[in-house]
């Protein structure tokens, strides 16, 4: 079983894994972008902003996700893997090029390798608000709410495009009930 958790910054997912930790502690947990050694300076260069350009950014998070599929995925596809974020989030965040390619582009960087669950927390355009308004902003929150509404948006097309077996889960329910619907799915 390979378990995404997905949404856009300051939704849950940290606090979601934390708890998937301590419920399932013999999965192989990981993370997109920096899940492997090149992966953590790939994604500490794409957070800071250091590429100028939008398509330089996406290579960067493609060079992560195929290190990532390579060294952590595929060893271990037949245990329970939960990541935080993965390709849907590769494929939403590169925005400006065409979606086509950059679907393609995403399954050659993953050799072709699906989640079998993706769980998207979702947040409204005012709970997102609020959040963003509580803590410093990295380069990608600060490029805006309406920004990272329309990330959200592309998740949830990729998910659907890609047939996914997948549960959207509102972001604003308290921890625990978002807790119990992610397990639920997971189990059943």
């Amino acid at each position: 079983m390979y378990v995404v958790i997905e949404g856009i910054d300051t939704a849950g997912k940290s606090t979601q894994l934390d708890l998937l930790k301590s419920h399932h502690p013999d999965a192989v947990f990981t993370k997109e972008p920096g899940g492997t050694a090149i992966g953590q300076k790939l994604r500490a260069m794409a957070l800071n902003a250091e590429a100028q350009s939008n398509i330089a950014e996406m290579f960067l998070f493609l060079a992560d996700r195929a290190e990532h599929i390579h060294e952590v995925i595929l060893p271990n596809i037949h245990k329970m893997i939960i990541s935080d974020r993965s390709m849907i989030s590769g494929i939403a965040y590169a925005s400006s090029i065409p979606y086509e390619i950059v679907t393609t582009l995403n399954l050659i960087a993953t050799s072709n390798t699906l989640p079998t669950h993706v769980i998207l927390l979702e947040l409204s355009k005012e709970e997102l608000t609020y959040r963003l308004s509580q803590k410093q902003n990295d380069g990608i929150e600060a490029r805006g709410i309406d920004y990272l509404l329309d990330i959200q948006q592309r998740m949830k097309k990729t998910i659907e495009l890609l047939n996914i077996n997948h549960l959207y889960i509102d972001a604003s329910l308290s921890i625990k009930e978002i807790s119990e619907q992610i397990e639920e799915f997971i189990n059943e």
